[in-house]
């Protein structure tokens, strides 16, 4: 992307931290607001950690991370829903956020009362409202429940209802925080297929725990870990870095504990330290449960029953 919009900055995050404080009662909680000596009685919660990011004008990005890493936390930050503990957050243009399921819905009003109740919010004339009306009716597709309390909506009708007055505000960013996954999967590719072509120069934030979505909707990707980014680059090398990290942390990998049979095989047998042929497997590349251990590796050609160092294509 290399286009001169795309040198503009949409989010700039300077050195974030969101922290809250824990409290194991509301005793507590009145004990230290009256405690003349203000002792604590919290323990703090760092949700969000130093992060530190920029994302580009018309960028597609997405957010992965397990549950409780603070992607939830992110977004509520940017879009001004919560207020940072310390550090800085810059944006550049009008937010729409689809944050959690019916969100900014008042249950009692009809959909269509909640459409114009979400417009004025976003700071949206009623005229212009009423204009768009018929857009977001259409793209929401849930007939005449569109006069009825939203009280009385399933959770995929309130999510075509909340993306699709997101979408036709016309956001300069759009934020989405796994809103998609409740819905049915042509709604699902409705949306993605919208987002790709009809909103090209939109700066769209994705939270999700699909990795194919992550992969194939989004430019960059981050990884979020109890609170602190670890990862930020391409699609496919941050799936990969999420899965390797969960792995470990799933199996609880001991690799000191094998440390010395490790250094024994790649030193046994016709393993030749220095032979080019065999390739070292770094340690920070290995997951999994650790049952089997791959130590080095290297090609042999089927042919000559010789090593090689490269091969191409219809090599064997």
């Amino acid at each position: 992307m290399c286009c001169n919009r795309m040198e503009k900055t949409a989010i700039d995050i300077e050195n974030l931290r969101k922290t809250y404080r824990l409290y194991d009662s509301h005793l507590d909680r009145v004990k230290e607001t009256f405690h003349p000596l203000r002792r604590q009685y919290h323990r703090p919660h760092h949700a969000l950690q130093d992060v530190s990011f920029v994302v580009k004008e018309g960028e597609f990005i997405g957010v992965i991370g397990r549950n409780g890493s603070g992607k939830s936390t992110l977004l509520q930050l940017i879009s001004r829903v919560l207020q940072p503990t310390s550090g800085s957050i810059k944006v550049s243009g009008s937010v729409s956020a689809l944050l959690e399921l019916g969100a900014g819905f008042n249950p009692e009003f009809t959909g269509r009362e909640n459409v114009f109740m979400n417009g004025s919010l976003l700071g949206i004339s009623t005229e212009e409202i009423e204009n768009q009306f018929p857009k977001i009716e259409a793209f929401a597709d849930i007939g005449a429940f569109i006069d009825q309390p939203v009280k009385t909506y399933s959770s995929g009708m309130f999510v075509r209802l909340a993306f699709a007055v997101a979408i036709n505000v016309k956001p300069d960013i759009l934020i989405v925080d796994e809103a998609l996954a409740v819905g049915d999967i042509f709604f699902q590719q409705k949306c993605i297929r919208y987002m790709q072509e009809e909103m090209q120069k939109c700066t769209k934030v994705l939270v999700t725990h699909d990795m194919h979505a992550a992969m194939n909707l989004c430019s960059k990707l981050f990884v979020l870990d109890k609170g602190h980014i670890v990862f930020e680059g391409s699609p496919i090398e941050g799936v990969e870095y999420y899965t390797k990290m969960a792995q470990n942390e799933l199996f609880k990998v001991e690799r000191d504990s094998t440390k010395v049979e490790e250094e024994k095989l790649s030193t046994s047998g016709d393993n030749n330290p220095g032979d080019p042929a065999w390739v070292s497997i770094a340690e920070d590349t290995k997951a999994g449960a650790g049952e089997i251990k791959i130590i080095k590796a290297r090609l042999v050609s089927t042919m000559s029953g010789e090593p090689v160092v490269t091969a191409g294509a219809g090599d064997m």
